[in-house]
């Protein structure tokens, strides 16, 4: 690809053909960020860097994949599988694997996810007998997190009189012990939590000088993308391994920080040019994304940020439709009014399921919502939900997956100990953990030695920890020549947990083996494709996946629900901004000062950029908090939008639980007819006798096509499965809902 850089405006050229020195690209919504960094990357290929002296650091795997794969079709070549490219903790757990011994680890270590964390924290408390209401796993993950962080140390906690007092107050005295139990049990394991990945990467470059120089002479370019979302210790690594060479380019948006609640710091962005005095500043300003209205909609709202980079982002887009803004008497009728205006807009606009998302400030949100798009039939999903890996028949095998690289892994030791059943008991179980806590090592260790460890147990369950520790030792010897697939297929099926989950019947039986089945398939795409097809490889990934890699195609389109932190670098044609009321958006929580009301203002101008054709803005009198009805006031943002770019609702409020006419808040329509119930303009009422029909040729059917039914009358096909005399489509009738029709006798017309 010869001409690749002619792909770009001026503002991204200048961008990618600065290759040398500190830079940082301000990059507005929609401005085209990841193409600078995906062509910029190229760019130093094509220009003679060696791909493996390349760090480019993203936020999700999915966005590094991509990535990757564009850098290939530009260069023309395999050197982009050569680059060091992925998340801060794949990145980081790499390094931490190939350097594991300098921090007295082995290099097949267990990543625990929060899961995991969690999980071990429950324990920890519920061994010392303190009162889970009071020491909530949560709470105390949190706490931990934001502790290790701010690089302080157990002891350093012992230390500190101030956090002492905090938590005296608190009345959770213990919180040191459970600190300190925590680290230790982690490390005993030969375990390390996502926070962990990041405290030993800096420790590892901060205390072995000659692995810092090994890196810094590795890493003679680096690339941060999203760096207004750095944690400190994020920051004081990159700034570490950046030292040498300074050829150091981050890009992000300072009006798009909203993640301080988990570490990240403003300060980063802003400050760079205290720690890179000689460094180049770009600016994207044109945004490909929206409309003009949007975008400028979006500029006049965050001008009321004091804290930030100057820019004016713009765009060549056509203005559009003006940005709705609606009032509603309570949280039940914006959710009408918002799946009322989604129906109407799919049907007249032709638009699809997944072009729509709706936005909140919270997940509590959703359920009003989710009612009112049930009542109409509206396919959607929840982003952000349980993902695949974190449902417990998947979580259960991989614990045998874990095992078999680390068997001193104690969260995955005790969740499979008695699973498939086994006759090993809870109080066994307590006397293995006593024991591996009085000597210091861990659960596994006890097990190999009951009578060193002096564990009083009975023969029969002595026999059956020492047949537990024959079938993990024979998965161990067989990880050594078997793929990932091989060996996962025989772990599931000689463990039992493969009969286990297939002889339950029932529909949620069902599911768990399906999942157990799709996971098999997940590891046999992967063994097939990989080189190092190995089961630690595969394990190695699936510990670091965000939510956004879990996400899979639906069978059909779906309306998205998310909160508007989920949001982020994500783009939909039609957004609803639901919930814009005081003390819920801004939040209560953020107004104590500027920075977090600065920060709440941000997340709106996130929200709003998330749109590309429609915005839909609206706020509830009252809303349902507490089991009853509370009065609400519309947010302080919405009188800091410039009206020039809005058109007010002309809905009309009543103590009736459901507008006459709902779809004139959102959306134009014409005058409704009288009816005793409440039926959107745009729909016929539904013949009872049948309609004259020209059945169209059913080869001729696509989903999206349009479609006529005698009775059910106008629709559009959603789904098409099935062949010949089988051949049936689902489709979604205005007014009626989806219907499933065998094609053979269904006598649908196509509606041109």
């Amino acid at each position: 690809m010869t001409n690749y850089l002619e792909q770009l405006n001026q503002s991204q050229l200048q961008a990618v053909s600065n290759l040398d020195g500190p830079m940082m690209v301000i990059a507005g919504p929609g401005s085209g960020k990841t193409r600078v960094l995906t062509f910029r990357i190229a760019h130093l290929i094509k220009s003679g860097t060696d791909a493996f002296n390349i760090l480019a650091l993203t936020f999700t795997n999915k966005a590094a994949k991509e990535m990757r794969n564009r850098i290939e079709t530009i260069v023309e070549s395999t050197e982009a599988r050569n680059l060091w490219m992925g998340t801060f903790h794949g990145v980081f757990s790499k390094m931490l694997r190939v350097e594991a011994e300098k921090i007295n680890y082995t290099s097949n270590f267990t990543i625990y996810d929060t899961t995991d964390s969690k999980s071990l924290i429950k324990s920890i408390i519920k061994e010392m007998g303190l009162d889970k209401d009071i020491y909530k796993p949560g709470l105390i993950q949190n706490r931990i997190s934001g502790l290790k962080n701010n690089f302080i140390t157990p002891k350093d906690y012992g230390n500190s009189p101030e956090l002492l007092q905090t938590d005296k107050i608190a009345k959770r005295d213990a919180f040191g012990s459970i600190y300190q139990k925590y680290n230790q049990r982690c490390f005993k394991s030969g375990a390390m939590d996502f926070d962990d990945l990041l405290l030993n990467t800096y420790h590892l470059l901060n205390e072995f000088p000659d692995v810092l120089y090994k890196y810094q002479n590795k890493f003679k370019y680096i690339l941060v993308d999203e760096y207004q979302d750095t944690n400190h210790v994020q920051y004081l690594i990159i700034k570490k391994l950046a030292a040498l060479n300074e050829n150091i380019c981050v890009v992000g948006d300072d009006a798009q920080s909203i993640y301080s609640f988990r570490g990240a710091n403003i300060q980063n962005i802003l400050n760079f040019k205290v720690d890179y005095p000689d460094f180049k500043t770009f600016k994207l300003e044109q945004n490909y994304r929206s409309t003009s209205n949007i975008v400028n909609l979006a500029n006049s709202l965050i001008t009321h940020n004091k804290k930030q980079i100057e820019k004016e982002v713009w765009t060549e887009n056509n203005s559009g439709e003006k940005i709705i803004i609606c009032k509603t008497l309570n949280d039940n009728e914006e959710g009408r009014i918002v799946a009322n205006t989604i129906w109407e807009l799919y049907f007249k606009q032709n638009a699809k399921f997944n072009e729509f998302a709706i936005l909140y400030r919270t997940n509590a949100q959703s359920r009003a919502l989710e009612e009112s798009l049930r009542k109409k039939n509206i396919p959607y999903k929840i982003y952000g939900g349980l993902s695949f890996y974190a449902r417990k028949e998947v979580k259960d095998v991989l614990a045998y997956f874990r095992m078999c690289i680390n068997p001193k892994d104690e969260e995955s030791l005790k969740r499979i100990i008695n699973y498939p059943t086994r006759g090993i008991g809870n109080t066994t179980l307590q006397k293995l953990i006593i024991a591996a806590n009085i000597n210091e090592i861990s659960i596994w260790e006890v097990i190999l030695n009951l009578e060193k460890y002096k564990v009083t147990i009975n023969k029969g369950t002595a026999d059956k920890l020492s047949q537990f520790a024959t079938l993990i030792n024979s998965y161990i010897v067989q990880k050594e020549s078997l793929d990932a697939y091989t060996l996962a297929e025989q772990i599931a099926k000689t463990s039992g947990v493969f009969h286990n989950l297939y002889s339950d019947k029932s529909v949620e039986g069902l599911s768990r083996f399906e999942n157990l089945q799709e996971l098999l398939n997940g590891i046999k795409d992967f063994s097939e494709k990989e080189e190092n097809n190995t089961l630690e490889f595969f394990m190695q990934d699936v510990a670091l996946l965000t939510d956004a890699d879990n996400e899979k195609e639906d069978d059909y389109n779906k309306v998205t629900l998310m909160t508007i932190h989920a949001a982020k670098g994500l783009e939909f044609p039609f957004v609803f901004v639901v919930g814009l009321e005081e003390n819920l958006f801004p939040s209560m929580m953020a107004m104590d000062g500027r920075e977090g009301l600065e920060e709440e203002r941000r997340l709106f101008y996130v929200a709003i950029t998330r749109a590309e054709k429609r915005l839909f803005l609206s706020y509830a009198l009252s809303r349902f908090k507490w089991g009853q009805y509370t009065d609400c006031k519309a947010s302080r943002f919405l009188e800091e939008l410039n009206k020039k770019f809005i058109k007010e609702s002309e809905i009309k409020l009543s103590k009736k639980p459901i507008q006459k006419n709902p779809y004139k808040i959102f959306a134009k329509t014409k005058k409704a007819k009288k009816s005793p119930i409440s039926i959107p303009n745009n729909l016929r009422k539904v013949n009872t006798t049948n309609a004259p029909i020209s059945p169209s040729n059913t080869e001729n059917f696509q989903v999206g096509t349009k479609v006529k039914h005698s009775r059910f009358y106008n629709g559009k096909i959603l789904k098409i499965e099935g062949e010949g005399a089988n051949k049936k489509a689902t489709v979604f009738f205005e007014g009626i809902g989806q219907k499933i029709l065998l094609l053979k006798f269904a006598k649908l017309e196509i509606v041109k």
